[in-house]
């Protein structure tokens, strides 16, 4: 995901749970707790980085998980957010960052925000730097190419241009394999960049395919070549030790499952609702 430190952090603030959040003129280092020096206020035992709202960082657009929609930020990230929004008695705000930021725990121990939700892969290395709730997405990577490449396979790449997006896990996985991908800073770009013949296939994400091979355009020209279980589970983070708000996420989505909420908003932004896609073991990462 993005890298680039010098874009001016934006701030989306909630409207309800259900229709998503809309855009509203500012930084996070405007008003008062952004920083990390404002007064924290507790909400059902957890101290938030400024009073009445859950501040979640992210990185915009990564469709289906969280991407403006009229004008909305909205998806399936989003949505298990505004569930523990709920249940603290407060409303979400979503401030758009470089992914990196988050990542490294760079914004949460700065106080710009209490969580991170953008589709982030449970990792050893990622827990270095922050803790993550329970795994509530299983996730595995998709080759995604031109239906007139020849390309059936991961194997079918070599050779090939390559495109993925910049410090995720499908970059990582293409590396590992010994292909040198071209480096895009969203998902938006990668997904360009096949569609612009800047490169041959992709390695990105399933979920994000699905929701992009839903336009007939892109279906009609493009498909996958093979999807990759590669075990990864998405998980939420936060300032390491906030074992509170951990234990509010934790609780958020294991009520969901229970009461079929979660099935609910799975089906709304991924498709089709499979159990082994809510696996909640915390061991798997």
């Amino acid at each position: 995901m993005k890298t680039t430190f010098g874009r001016r952090t934006r701030i989306l603030a909630a409207t309800t749970a259900t229709a998503g959040l809309v855009l509203v003129a500012g930084c996070s280092s405007d008003d008062d707790g952004g920083s990390g020096n404002g007064t924290k206020t507790a909400a059902g035992g957890v101290e938030l980085v400024k009073a009445g709202q859950l501040t979640t960082c992210t990185h915009l657009p990564y469709p289906p998980f969280q991407s403006e929609i009229d004008g909305k930020v909205q998806g399936f990230d989003v949505a298990l957010i505004d569930l523990v929004a709920d249940d603290l008695g407060v409303k979400q705000q979503i401030v758009d960052q470089p992914f990196e930021n988050f990542k490294t725990g760079g914004s949460l121990n700065a106080g710009q925000c209490d969580l991170a939700a953008a589709g982030m892969t449970i990792t050893e290395e990622r827990k270095k730097n922050v803790d993550f709730s329970d795994p509530y997405f299983e996730a595995t990577q998709a080759v995604l190419a031109d239906k007139d490449s020849g390309i059936t396979s991961f194997a079918g790449l070599k050779g090939k241009k390559v495109g993925a997006q910049a410090q995720t896990t499908g970059e990582d996985y293409a590396k590992s394999k010994g292909l040198n991908p071209v480096s895009f800073e969203s998902s938006d770009a990668v997904l360009n960049g096949l569609r612009t013949g800047q490169v041959d296939a992709v390695v990105i994400d399933y979920p994000v395919v699905q929701g992009w091979l839903k336009d007939k355009a892109n279906a009609d020209a493009f498909e996958v070549a093979e999807q990759i279980n590669t075990g990864e589970q998405y998980g939420f983070t936060m300032k390491k030790g906030n074992d509170k708000l951990r234990e509010a996420i934790n609780k958020a989505i294991a009520d969901a499952k229970s009461d079929g909420t979660y099935k609910k908003i799975y089906e709304q932004w991924i498709g089709p609702y499979d159990e082994s896609a809510a696996s909640a073991s915390p061991s798997a990462s």
